[in-house]
């Protein structure tokens, strides 16, 4: 056996082991992923096995009937301002060039890093102590301890992330088609329409059902600036805090399954239409 055939092997062997000791990582690393699905996957069952006995039954109160229509009135106001919001902001974000672009980004992605109730407090001091806040009472537009602010709080918490998914969407969209149409006698506005928002079509439906579910749980803004009161400002997270606190599981339960079921169901369909878009690497 000549030298080259000797290197040939023991290349083959190199080979070997390298692909072994790979494989051995990604089963390590597989295992790994399937052991955290399933401890998420049993954490939730255990919610939804222990309410769902009751879950018919208290369906049928007067008290989570209201927080339904309270989550749903309330979640779809938000959202809408969300987007009516979060569309020429993104757009701006991503296709004009603007001073302290990259400082501005940084302030609309806060309220994402910001827990919940540090939101809340920033939203009750505004609304609550302020000469802003007190002119607003005045004219009518109360926020503290009421539906308003409800709404507000789930605007405040939500409108970052809506904001990220159509940036991302946006920004996915190749330029030069903005361009073409352009050159076709378009204005910029006639562009945006006619071009820039059909394509962002799929990011800002899995954009809106994501924020509609986000608002729909909102939970600590909401408890901070509208208060805790049954038959008022109960929404669905209120009330299965609520219902905790009060003992009353069976309520609580069937609350905490309503909002795990449309939680399920909004992450499927974002994932459907395109969940890759909070890092804005691909449009559907």
């Amino acid at each position: 056996m000549g030298k080259m055939g000797i290197q040939t092997i023991r290349r083959g062997q190199m080979m070997g082991k390298t692909r072994w000791r790979q494989n051995k990582f990604d089963l390590f690393t597989a295992g790994f992923t399937y052991i955290i699905a399933l401890c998420i996957f049993l954490t939730i069952m255990m919610v939804v096995l222990k309410g769902l006995p009751s879950t018919k039954e208290a369906l049928l109160t007067k008290e989570i009937q209201f927080s339904i229509k309270l989550s749903v009135y309330t979640s779809v106001i938000s959202t809408i301002f969300c987007i009516l919001i979060a569309i020429p902001v993104a757009y701006v974000l991503a296709r004009v060039d603007i001073r302290a672009k990259q400082l501005i980004n940084m302030l609309l992605d806060l309220p994402l890093a910001l827990p919940p109730v540090v939101s809340g407090v920033c939203l009750l001091l505004v609304f609550g102590t302020t000469g802003f806040g007190a002119w607003l009472e005045d004219m009518g537009f109360g926020f503290v301890f009421t539906i308003k602010g409800i709404i507000i709080s789930q605007i405040f918490v939500n409108l970052s992330f809506m904001i990220r998914v159509l940036k991302s969407t946006i920004l996915a969209i190749n330029p030069r088609l903005d361009f073409i149409a352009r050159t076709l006698g378009c204005t910029p506005m006639q562009t945006f329409f006619k071009v820039t928002l059909p394509l962002s079509k799929n990011g800002i439906i899995a954009g809106t059902v994501i924020t509609w579910a986000r608002a729909l749980g909102e939970f600590g803004a909401a408890l901070m600036l509208a208060g805790a009161t049954r038959f008022r400002t109960e929404t669905l997270p209120i009330s299965l805090f609520l219902n905790m606190s009060t003992g009353d599981m069976d309520a609580a339960m069937a609350a905490a399954n309503i909002l795990i079921i449309i939680s399920v169901v909004s992450l499927f369909v974002f994932n459907k239409y395109g969940g890759d878009f909070i890092g804005g690497s691909r449009v559907n």
